[in-house]
């Protein structure tokens, strides 16, 4: 599972080069977020442009690599594709994960 990750200030941006988050790929994804997010400060906003299809597995690995983060770190999703924003509504994930329509949307985002 591919994961790229750019800075912006205190917020860091991992974009899933992938277009399934699924059974096949769910441990990778999960492995890579650790990877990524291992000793960062800050907010970080999971950018999921690419991902098309998203099922259970790929659910609960997004909801395991929130976990797996700092206490004092929170995950955030931007530019879900309309099948995949469905999903977290669907499942009410929506009320777990802020969930941001652009990357700029996240970033303008103010922290009180």
């Amino acid at each position: 599972m591919k994961l790229t990750t750019q800075m912006h200030g205190d917020v860091q941006i991992i974009t899933a080069e992938t277009d399934r988050i699924d059974a096949a790929s769910a441990i990778a994804f999960k492995d890579g977020m650790r990877h990524e997010t291992e000793g960062q400060d800050g907010r970080v906003v999971l950018d999921l442009q690419k991902v098309e299809f998203i099922d259970s597995s790929g659910l609960g690995a997004v909801v395991a690599a929130m976990k797996q983060m700092a206490d004092t770190r929170q995950l955030e999703l931007a530019c879900l594709s309309e099948g995949v924003d469905r999903v977290f509504r669907m499942t009410r994930m929506d009320t777990i994960f802020p969930i941001y329509r652009s990357i700029n949307d996240a970033l303008a985002r103010r922290v009180s």
